[in-house]
This record gives C-alpha cells, sequence and structure tokens, in this order.
C-alpha cells in the first residue's frame, strides 16, 4: 500500500480539485484507492456527526465508502482544538492521524491524503504541518504551486532537499496563457534540473474560479433583491463600474461577461450594464437602485445584489472570493477534473510511485 500527500506551497491552491482529478484517474485505472484529510478546516454537521466538509465532498465524488465519514478527518479545526494547541495540548491528535490511516487504507492499494494549506508551514505551531504528517505516515509528497504573479521555485526546491525521494513530484498549477510558454521553456527545465520533478502544467481555466450569484451574495455580506431565481447563475469576473459613462461603455464592451460592481446611486452605469447583459449587479453602499432599474433587471433577467460596503471595499472582497471559491458544483468538479488530467504525466507519477494501472 502507497500513501500519496498531496500538498501545496501556500492556501487556496487547488488541492481539493487535484486530488479528486487523481483519485478519478486511479480509479478509471483499476486501482483500488482509499482516502483521508488529517486536519479539517470546514467543520460541517452532518446526520448528527461533525465532518470536513471537503472531506465529505471528496468521498461522495470518488464514491468511497467507510463506515464512519468522521474518521476521515480525525482532527478538526474547532474552538476546542485551538485551546489545546495554544497549551500544548495537541501532541496526541497525530496518534489520532495515524490510527484513522491505519483503519482506512486497509485493502487499498494506494492512499490519498489531503493537505491543508502550507505543506512546510501550516500547523507548525501544533506540529500538525504536512510534513510532520507526511513523515508520521511514511507517504510519498505531491506539491501544487498555484501561480499568483510569479511561481514559488525556492519553496519546491527547498522541499525537494527536505524531502529527497519522497517528494514525487510537483505540479504548477492555474498558469495563464502569457506565462505558459515560460512555465513550459524555462521553469520547468530549471526545476528538472534541480531534481524536482514537473509532472504538469495547469492552464488557467476562468470557470474553476467561479461562483454563484447566491454564493457570492452570501460571501459579501449582501442580499439579492431582484430576480432571485437566477442565484445560480455563475460569476467568473467583474468590472468595476466607478468612471464616467463614456469611459465605462467603452470599457464594458470589451468585459462583457463580467459582475458590474456600482455604487447603488449610479442609475445610469445600472442600465448600461444591464442593457449589454452583464451576468449580474453588484450595488454597492447599501443603496437601493429606482423602479426602473428594478424593472430592467425583471424584464433582462439580470440578478442585482446589494452590499453593504463601498465599493473599493466589495472589490477587494470580490478578488478575495474568486481566489479562493471552494468546488462545489458538479460542473465545476468535472471540468477540472478534465483539465488537470489532460494536463498530468501520469507515466512519470505511477512509475515514481511504483504502482501500475489495470486499465
Amino acid at each position: 500500500m502507497v500513501g500519496l500527500y498531496i500538498g501545496s506551497t501556500h492556501g487556496f491552491s487547488g488541492k481539493n480539485l487535484i486530488t479528486l482529478a487523481l483519485g478519478k484517474k486511479f480509479k478509471d485505472d483499476g486501482i483500488k484507492i482509499g482516502y483521508m484529510k488529517p486536519v479539517g478546516a470546514v467543520p460541517r454537521e452532518i446526520e448528527g456527526r461533525m465532518v470536513d466538509e471537503d472531506a465529505y465532498e471528496a468521498l461522495k465524488f470518488l464514491d468511497i465508502k467507510v463506515d464512519d465519514p468522521a474518521s476521515v478527518t480525525p482532527v478538526l479545526i474547532s474552538q476546542d482544538f485551538m485551546q489545546k494547541a495554544y497549551t500544548g495540548e495537541c501532541l496526541l491528535y497525530m496518534q489520532d492521524i495515524k490510527k484513522a490511516f491505519d483503519q482506512l487504507h486497509k485493502d487499498n492499494e494506494l492512499m490519498l491524503i489531503g493537505g491543508s494549506g502550507s505543506y512546510l508551514y501550516t500547523g507548525k505551531y501544533c506540529n500538525l504541518d504536512g510534513m510532520s504528517i507526511s513523515r508520521a505516515l511514511g507517504s510519498k509528497v505531491i506539491l501544487i504551486d498555484r501561480y499568483k504573479q510569479e511561481l514559488n521555485y525556492d519553496y519546491l526546491i527547498a522541499a525537494k532537499e527536505m524531502l529527497g525521494d519522497d517528494l514525487v513530484g510537483v505540479i504548477l498549477n492555474d498558469v495563464p496563457e502569457n506565462f505558459m510558454r515560460e512555465a513550459k521553456e524555462y521553469v520547468t527545465p530549471m526545476l528538472e534540473h534541480r531534481q524536482v520533478n514537473v509532472l504538469g502544467t495547469i492552464p488557467h481555466d476562468p470557470l474553476l474560479k467561479a461562483i454563484s450569484v447566491g454564493d457570492l451574495a452570501k460571501e459579501l455580506g449582501g442580499r439579492i433583491i431582484s430576480m432571485q431565481s437566477k442565484s445560480d447563475q455563475v460569476i467568473q469576473n467583474f468590472l468595476i463600474g466607478t468612471m464616467q459613462i463614456e469611459n465605462f461603455m467603452a470599457h464594458f464592451h470589451k468585459n462583457k461577461n463580467s459582475a458590474v460592481i456600482v455604487g447603488g446611486d449610479r442609475s445610469d452605469l445600472h442600465l448600461v450594464a444591464m442593457e449589454g447583459n452583464c451576468p449580474c449587479l453588484i450595488l454597492t453602499g447599501n443603496i437601493y437602485p429606482n423602479d426602473i432599474v428594478l424593472t430592467r433587471s425583471e424584464v433582462l433577467g439580470i440578478p442585482v445584489i446589494v452590499a453593504r460596503e463601498d465599493t473599493f471595499t466589495v472589490a477587494q472582497k470580490m478578488e478575495k472570493i474568486l481566489n479562493r471559491t471552494k468546488l462545489r458544483e458538479e460542473v465545476k468538479i468535472k471540468q477540472g477534473c478534465q483539465v488537470v488530467n489532460d494536463n498530468l504525466d501520469y507515466k512519470t507519477l505511477y512509475k515514481n510511485l511504483g504502482i501500475q494501472g489495470k486499465g
């Protein structure tokens, strides 16, 4: 049995999606897999038990049956956990993780282990960082580095020096088109020269950062005041409407599929954005639109969200939301798995793991 820990250089790097993509590929190739997420940061009560929401969704997607879903995430980040962590009483948690791992990997050829936050640093204060966990479980490691203005080469090289052959490879994720050539022709050879196997370079896909109108309203602390029936509509990008109408129209025509964030008192921009068929109108300053805007919203089927904060603050929140939105919708998961698996070198991964597919 092989354990494979999926970690990353920082949080919100695509670990959950890549774990699902790997799991699907392994299952399609006839490999019997198990799954666990040692430390969960998204507690949720299901059937009277507290579980990690991401782990629960992974079990469902990968169709992995376990007697107790709570055992998949033996450590949940809660108020009780934090108190024990601060006082140094959390050292026994590693024993709980090892016990759960021993129970869950029975009869499986490969055990997927979902990481949390940054592999080297997150959880260091309570000895539950990714490196400590993967070493305690004797597992191999994949690290994901998501492009954010640049790639974190130093982190990947340092991890290789610490892990040696236990680091079976790295994945460069969410790489924009304008950086793809540099990533493949320069970054990858440089990393390979330092003995860091690059298993794949995943291109940016705007759908994977998308969020539904309903979820967006909740995240912004706002409310949908028109066309609630369109709350499932997906937002992929946004545009800020703070300029004169002539300049806004020119800018908007280049970004037609973007939600528009604009002050609630700018009815001129509201109407221009809706006539241009924007997917959603986000009004700031807790100012409600006039009746003409609401009527056009209903006629054109464009949802309107009212947010309490000013335009600049809402735009900052929107940027963060789109960069860390969770995978929930099935269409996003399937699309993401396809993009990931189309760009991964499974031949090298299987060789480094010492396993062979049967499919």
